[in-house]
């Protein structure tokens, strides 16, 4: 280090001057991107019946989207330091903010929701008589 530490965000974000964080920081950034992609569509299949958590993915997905590209157009146009660093934090923050704060109300009234109607088709099937049906009664011809 010869500079001091707010200097090293003026200089551009490349594989000269960032060495020991260049190459980490972008492979890292294609492999979570890819890693995204495919939790995304992973899970939006398996949770197609359930609208919250839909919801949760798709702005997860979108948000890592991009902040991660980001990171990559960064890393091959040579952007100053601190618009790397400031994407990333933003980025990162935002993904934080939606799952830790955003969503778990919307998927904890989703939930209770799901309880309340298994507590009711529960009640309503609990006597086996409540799933046969009745014979309709025969009519009588007259004559």
């Amino acid at each position: 280090m010869t500079l001091a530490p707010w200097d090293y965000l003026f200089i551009p974000f490349n594989s000269h001057d960032f060495h020991d964080i260049f190459y980490p920081t972008w492979i890292a950034a294609l492999v979570l991107l890819v890693a995204l992609s495919v939790l995304y569509v992973l899970r939006t299949r398996q949770l197609r019946h359930h609208p919250p958590y839909l919801e949760l993915y798709e702005w997860l997905f979108w948000t890592g989207l991009i902040t991660y590209s980001w990171i990559l157009v960064s890393a091959v146009f040579v952007f100053d330091y601190f618009l790397v660093l400031g994407g990333e934090i933003i980025g990162l923050a935002t993904l934080a903010w939606i799952r830790f704060i955003r969503f778990p109300p919307i998927l904890e009234a989703y939930e209770q929701k799901l309880a309340k109607q298994r507590y009711f088709s529960r009640q309503r099937f609990s006597r086996p008589e409540a799933t046969i049906r009745p014979k309709p009664a025969r009519r009588r011809r007259r004559r």
